[in-house]
Order: C-alpha cells, then structure tokens, then sequence
C-alpha cells in the first residue's frame, strides 16, 4: 500500500501540513518520492528512502521545542546513525522560510549517498 501511495504521489500518510510542505518541496526539486511514516529501529521516522538509507525528519514548532523533546530526537538519530541510517533534520522555520536551501540541502545529500 505504501508503494502504491508513493507511485501515485498520494499523502495519506503524511501526519501534518509541515509534512506535506515538505513532499512539496521534494516533488519540486524532481527528487525521488520517499515513503512516509515507516518505523525503523523502533522509531517512526517522517519520511525514508530505503535505496539512499537516508532519513528525514520534519521538526515543527510544536513537538520539537522543550529540552527533553530534543533529546529524544538526538537519541533516535544516535540510534539510526549506529544502524547506518543517514538522519538529516529540517526545522519548520527552514521548510517555510528558506525552502530552496531545503531543496538544495536534500539534493546534495541524496547525490552524496
């Protein structure tokens, strides 16, 4: 199901606006679709390129503030980096503000992995 979502570019897993601006983004750069919401190490990643092993997180104002919330995060991308996952973070000041750095940021790693 998951694939058949992503060929057909639906985001039906996409949790928040902030995730689907970013599928925005992506599909704006031309680079290939990830899945969405995928559990890997015990934690439910934001969006995955299996092919790339590479992670995105989408970090809103909400959910990604307090001193323990970024902790967490740091410990799950501790945990994906042992696994050799690669885990790259975008807050949502950058994904709304500053989406071609977004853009060109994304582009580099996935030509890099």
């Amino acid at each position: 199901m998951v694939r058949m979502k992503r060929v057909l570019g639906l985001d039906a897993f996409t949790d928040t606006g902030l995730e689907r601006r970013f599928l925005e983004l992506v599909r704006a750069a031309g680079l290939p679709l990830p899945e969405a919401q995928v559990t890997l190490n015990g934690y439910r990643v934001d969006f995955y390129w299996p092919e790339l092993r590479l992670v995105v997180e989408t970090d809103g104002w909400r959910h990604h503030r307090t001193s323990g919330e970024q902790s967490t995060d740091r410990r799950r991308d501790q945990t994906h980096m042992m696994s050799g996952l690669t885990t790259v973070r975008f807050g949502e000041d950058q994904i709304r503000y500053e989406p071609e750095y977004v853009r060109r940021t994304l582009a580099a790693v996935i030509t890099r992995l």
